[in-house]
């Protein structure tokens, strides 16, 4: 398949905005952060406003109504307290960065999804996005009192329910709303109309009682990687948010999304591919490193493990402040079942010691940069140029300063550089990705 090359575009920009901490466990207990942000509105408020500030185009809020995965005695939970609330309350007090949110397809009821996501679409004036994506862990279907459903099954229920979704999302006819108080007219009744749509999974009759906002409706975000993935996105997404480790990877995730999107009667520029970085960024790298082994603290030691198995070689964790020796690297044989192997096996060489080849974030879920912002530039530019990504999400350390970090250390690199634009476009979360008006089902599909 031919490269496909951003050069000429401008990428996008995202915020990972979880627990309101940080991507790092650790953030929690850094100096300057304050200890009950995870149930403090104001200070997602603030993070939000930073992001908006950098002229990011979305808040990404992902989602998981499981159990709680960190070790709650010592960690706080990944995930906002509700994703919905979080973005009402940053809606109010922002005015151009799209709103992102994880809402699964598995075990909520279309009716609910979609009157939640047009309402926050209404209050934002059109910035809402949908990140629909199915339960996979049987920790959150016994939330519902469930077990998980099979693949097929999780996957064919997606595909109504996000049908359904857009249909109850188009009954409110788009100049149906007329509200003249000298005739009394409120609506055009034989514009707001029930869609009656049942299928095997999913069913609604409506109609949904919410007008359009100023893009019409939310847009559709997927994120997922499998052959399932590709058909949901390629037929009713905008954006992928991904993970991909090498421009390869990315590159051809990003293709198979666009062939997915074609072969739904779509332009493939519809479909944008988003993958994550994961950020620390100080003065060079020795400052980076030094941040992350204190946000890190005894858990370094504890990741020497998987470090072992990644490069196929006995490691000792006694001997944490130590380069390995010349027999270990040319006895390290990177793993191929994890693509992060040949990064660890490239940083190990430069001669680090075990816990600063740790602290790069060798393992962490996505790229890490950790070192100055031109560092995170030159990453980024490589990756788009390549045509491996239409933009980011960017998942900083620690939220309290790590967002203000990028923003003034990255984004004026980026912006000189003509990779990323100077203001925000448009109003819209679908101007910012440049995707089509939509109103209800898309008739391609």
């Amino acid at each position: 398949m031919n490269q496909i090359s951003n050069i000429g575009n401008k990428m996008l920009i995202g915020l990972h905005l979880g627990n309101g901490y940080g991507s790092q466990p650790g953030a929690w207990r850094m100096p300057g952060v304050d200890p009950q942000s995870y149930t403090s509105f104001d200070a997602r408020v603030k993070q939000a406003q930073a992001a908006e500030r950098g002229k990011f185009h979305f808040l990404f809020l992902p989602d998981g109504p499981g159990a709680v995965l960190a070790d709650i005695a010592t960690e706080s939970p990944a995930f906002n307290l509700d994703v919905m609330m979080t973005l009402a309350a940053v809606a109010r007090e922002t005015n151009r960065i799209g709103l992102v949110a994880t809402g699964s397809t598995t075990f909520n009821e279309p009716f609910n999804l979609a009157r939640q996501f047009k309402a926050l679409d209404v209050m934002s004036h059109g910035r809402a996005g949908w990140n629909a994506i199915t339960s996979s862990g049987e920790d959150v279907a016994a939330n519902y009192g469930k077990k998980i459903p099979s693949s097929e099954d999780r996957y064919g229920r997606a595909h109504e329910v996000v049908q359904l979704i857009q249909a109850l999302w188009g009954s409110w006819g788009k100049d149906a709303w007329v509200h003249d108080q000298q005739s009394g007219h409120f609506a055009k009744k034989d514009q707001i109309l029930p869609i009656n749509l049942q299928g095997k999974y999913a069913g609604s009759r409506g109609p949904l009682y919410i007008p359009p906002s100023e893009q019409g409706q939310p847009v559709i975000f997927h994120a997922g990687g499998s052959p399932n993935a590709h058909e949901l996105a390629g037929r009713f997404a905008n954006a992928v948010i991904g993970a991909a480790f090498t421009i390869d990877d990315a590159r051809a995730q990003r293709n198979a999304f666009r062939e997915a999107a074609k072969s739904y009667g779509r332009n493939p520029d519809e479909i944008k591919y988003i993958p994550g970085l994961m950020t620390t960024i100080a003065k060079d790298r020795r400052t980076a490193l030094d941040r992350r082994i204190q946000l890190a603290g005894e858990s370094l030691a504890q990741r020497a493990g998987y470090l072992q198995q990644m490069l196929g070689i006995p490691i000792d964790v006694r001997r944490m402040d130590e380069p390995f020796s010349k027999e270990q690297l040319a006895d390290a044989r990177p793993s191929r079942y994890d693509p992060r192997s040949p990064h660890a096996l490239k940083i190990a060489k430069e001669g680090w010691s075990l816990r600063d080849i740790l602290a790069h974030g060798v393992i962490d879920y996505h790229p890490v940069i950790v070192g100055p912002g031109i560092e995170a530039a030159d990453h980024m530019q490589a990756w788009f140029e390549a045509g491996a990504a239409d933009g980011f999400w960017i998942s900083p350390d620690v939220n309290a300063d790590g967002i203000d970090a990028f923003v003034d250390e990255v984004v004026p690199i980026l912006q000189q550089r003509g990779l990323f634009h100077q203001e925000y476009d448009g109003k819209t979360l679908r101007s910012h990705l440049g995707a089509p008006d939509q109103y209800g089902i898309d008739p391609r599909v």
